[in-house]
């Protein structure tokens, strides 16, 4: 069974060192996903390249937290729940939106529940998605920016999500209120 450490500033690799400065000097702490993603200083630059590009997307800090939640729980991604579930709070979104998505239901708001479905479809048909998907996307109001933006949060968690899942990553302190399992 492979076993990823949590690596600290003290026993990682040089290439990972200042990624770590960086994340205790954003978050207060490093994040145990960023401890074990450090194994790979390529890894984790491109996690944290990814999540900087994803916040400056056309889609809002709520759409983003959406996008994000809704990969997380389609891969069944414990540690990313929790951890989004916290962020989304500090990003003051609607605590019944994320609600929603962790308990697998529609989002009240038709323009946010368009954009979690559409995210659901891209990653469940491989970027698949059909012209009647493409066109009600379209018609709650975004674009194709938007559609495009969503890659880069899918890409995002998709690193982290399968990262978890290969390290089995232990749930930081700070989000274990919020801890998350996947319905049976």
């Amino acid at each position: 069974m492979i076993n990823l450490p949590v690596l600290t500033l003290d026993n990682a690799p040089s290439g990972s060192i200042n990624l770590l400065q960086q994340t205790n000097k954003n978050f207060g702490f490093i994040p145990n996903l960023i401890g074990v993603m450090a194994t790979s200083p390529s890894l984790t630059e491109a996690y944290l390249t990814i999540a900087g590009i994803f916040t400056k997307s056309t889609l809002t800090p709520t759409e983003q937290q959406i996008v994000l939640l809704t990969v997380s729980h389609y891969h069944e991604c414990c540690y990313c729940m929790a951890a989004h579930t916290a962020i989304a709070d500090m990003q003051q979104v609607d605590s019944s939106v994320v609600k929603s998505i962790r308990d697998n239901q529609p989002i009240k708001d038709s323009k946010l529940e368009v954009l979690r479905v559409f995210t659901k479809l891209l990653i469940e048909k491989r970027g698949w998605v059909n012209e009647q998907d493409t066109q009600a996307f379209l018609d709650a109001g975004y674009n194709e920016t938007h559609m495009l933006d969503i890659l880069v949060g899918v890409a995002q968690k998709t690193l982290s999500n399968f990262t978890n899942h290969i390290a089995k990553t232990p749930l930081d302190e700070a989000f274990a209120e919020l801890a998350w399992s996947p319905e049976v």
